[in-house]
């Protein structure tokens, strides 16, 4: 296999992992019959930054983008060996791994979500949604959270050997969850648009029973928001991230 096929089976098996535990835990948290229902937000945010930490510890031959936003900002940045050809094959590889794994993730909980009354609930396992409807300040929540996350992503890898980078898929996870924790109340944060644009297709997709709406007037939030986020936390790192 050439080096763009490795990229694009890692990133496939990473982001499917990465979403077959991260909408999995929501689906544990949403579906009235899951045994953990009323989990609460914050083990939504360990559960997430948990599935994280799997889907980059096994998508260590691509480098663990697992996020277009992810991979803007280091393709602005000069560090995608490829350029823009490899950053679409990522992009492509992340979009197809978060379909399969919001799939899988249904398949595990059908039963519950044929169970499950509330139309709202089902679409909230697969996809992003904000608590206050306004889209500019979803946007700008959206910016600032992938800003974050990119800006800081970067600063691992710049980091002295024996810094956090050298702990490898810890820290990301750690960040994702101080991230859910702290910014992620007004839109549920996406931060990637793989994230939320892969699972919603599958939903409009996928013979959910008493399914409802997937909600795509808002669906632009949560690509566009983070493609801006990671874009300027890639420029920002250049000069305040020195090498």
């Amino acid at each position: 296999m050439n080096e763009l096929g490795t990229i694009f089976l890692s990133e496939v098996v990473g982001t499917a992992m990465l979403l077959l535990l991260g909408c999995g835990v929501v689906a544990n948290v949403a579906l009235a019959q899951s045994k953990g229902f009323g989990g609460g937000f914050l083990l939504v945010n360990f559960g997430w930054g948990l599935a994280v930490f799997a889907g980059v510890t096994v998508s260590y031959a691509s480098g663990a983008h697992l996020n277009p936003a992810v991979t803007l900002g280091l393709l602005v940045t000069g560090q995608i060996d490829g350029g823009i050809v490899a950053a679409l094959v990522y992009v492509v590889a992340q979009l197809l791994g978060a379909f399969i794994g919001a799939t899988l993730a249904w398949l595990a909980y059908k039963q519950h979500f044929d169970e499950e009354p509330e139309p709202a609930a089902k679409l909230g396992v697969f996809s992003t949604g904000p608590g206050i409807r306004n889209y500019g300040w979803n946007l700008v929540t959206e910016i600032f959270g992938t800003f974050v996350l990119v800006f800081v992503v970067i600063g691992f890898g710049r980091a002295e050997p024996a810094g956090l980078a050298a702990l490898g898929a810890l820290p990301v996870a750690l960040l994702v969850v101080g991230i859910g924790a702290s910014l992620g109340g007004p839109t549920g944060y996406a931060i990637n648009p793989a994230r939320d644009l892969g699972p919603r297709i599958a939903h409009a997709v996928l013979p959910i029973r008493g399914k409802g709406s997937s909600d795509w007037g808002y669906s632009w939030v949560p690509v566009v928001g983070p493609l801006i986020g990671g874009l300027l936390g890639g420029l920002a790192s250049v000069p305040l991230l020195p090498m």
